[in-house]
């Protein structure tokens, strides 16, 4: 005799959050087209403001919509980093509580960068090194400023990810690095190691300049795994 299975009523709200987005899909909304007020909303369904009000929430959260005083719902323009951004609660919660997850974070992190870092030295221009070469200057700069010396840090790195022209490995990349550096900022920064850090980062830039693929990977591993190694160490003692 088989267990009879339980179905539990969804969430009002989730019910609305649903047809909402049939809505954009079915009516071709595209980014800055208005959805209907809370009042029309309200009537279309007959149902109340709280369910209408916590599904326009859930989507604003999620990146779907905006929601303005004053003015009707609109459909937000699609944002890859308003999405890491948004995932920054759960990443807080998953790196806070999971080493295992951190230690894959981080695994990811240097197979990642490693490769786009391949990428750079195939793909870079005369502007691309100037950028780098202006960067790693102003972080030089920086080293008395920890804040800045790190903020820098982030724009090298994501510079290098940019140069493989694909908007997605750009924004992973510095999405890992913002959720290190706002959860776990001793993985992205170690205090008085300021110096070696911009020779590895002028070691990875040389070899990108010069078009060396495999020199710019291995330089790039050879500096986050460095970083990775010394966390271990601290911690360990």
């Amino acid at each position: 005799m088989s267990v009879p299975e339980s179905i539990r009523p969804r969430k009002l709200s989730d019910e609305v959050q649903e047809r909402l987005l049939r809505l954009i899909c079915e009516e071709r909304l595209t980014p800055g087209d208005a959805l209907p007020s809370e009042r029309e909303l309200m009537a279309r369904y007959e149902i109340g403001r709280p369910a209408i009000r916590e599904a326009m929430q859930s989507l604003q959260h999620m990146g779907v919509i905006e929601i303005r005083h004053g003015g009707r719902p609109r459909v937000a323009a699609p944002s890859l980093d308003a999405l890491v951004e948004q995932m920054g609660t759960a990443m807080r919660h998953l790196l806070t509580h999971s080493q295992s997850s951190l230690g894959h974070l981080k695994e990811a992190r240097v197979s990642l960068e490693a490769e786009l870092a391949r990428i750079a030295a195939a793909k870079r221009t005369d502007e691309d090194i100037a950028d780098l070469t202006a960067l790693l200057a102003k972080q030089k700069s920086a080293r008395a400023d920890g804040e800045a010396f790190l903020e820098i840090d982030g724009r090298f790195h994501r510079r290098i990810a940019a140069m493989s022209g694909n908007p997605i490995f750009e924004t992973v990349a510095h999405g890992i690095f913002t959720w290190m550096r706002a959860f776990h900022v001793e993985q992205v920064r170690k205090r008085g190691l300021e110096a070696l850090t911009l020779a590895e980062h002028r070691t990875i830039l040389d070899a990108i300049a010069a078009g060396n693929g495999e020199a710019a990977a291995r330089s790039m591993r050879d500096h986050l795994d460095r970083a990775n190694a010394l966390y271990h160490q601290e911690n360990a003692t």
